[in-house]
């Protein structure tokens, strides 16, 4: 029981040194993540556009270059009404041509990402798509949250 309670006590603490970021403070400091990722990049993103992916293609491929892994979860473009579908299914292309693994939810709109299994990124902002809207992402260094944020979506059933 002690053991149980020390462990939430922990989670609770890494959860409160947690740092709120919006649509102008997120991609500064993501990118900075993802430069520093040393084997695995998880994101979910529902909506995916053309110029948000241009922007960080260059990040993935370097991030690529040094063998980090990189999982995009996002509605299959068929979800979208053209043009939208057509752009997505663009983007979707350019980052698999780089390595990265593309897998497809129905009905998807989680907005998160798992940088090596301990920064948890999780809120209102598409990563692969965000422009010019109002939002808020929080940024926790937890692998216990990580963890359980990739068994409650189930995404760990794809990192074997």
């Amino acid at each position: 029981m002690f053991r149980f309670l020390c462990k939430d006590r922990a989670e609770t603490n890494e959860l409160l040194a947690s740092t709120l970021h919006d649509q102008d403070t997120f991609y500064p400091k993501f990118i900075q993540d993802l430069n520093t990722a040393q084997s695995e990049v998880i994101i979910e993103s529902p909506f995916i556009t053309g110029n948000r992916v241009a922007s960080l293609l260059p990040i993935f491929s370097k991030i690529r270059s040094r063998d980090v892994r990189v999982i995009v979860n996002t509605r299959d473009p068929h979800e979208h009404d053209f043009p939208f579908s057509q752009v997505a299914t663009d983007a979707i292309q350019e980052m698999q041509a780089l390595g990265v693994e593309v897998l497809f939810t129905g009905g998807h709109h989680r907005k998160l990402a798992i940088i090596d299994g301990v920064l948890l990124w999780e809120g209102s902002l598409n990563i692969l798509s965000q422009n010019d809207s109002c939002e808020i992402m929080r940024r926790t260094n937890s692998p216990s949250l990580a963890q359980q944020v990739l068994r409650f979506t189930k995404i760990n059933a794809f990192l074997g």
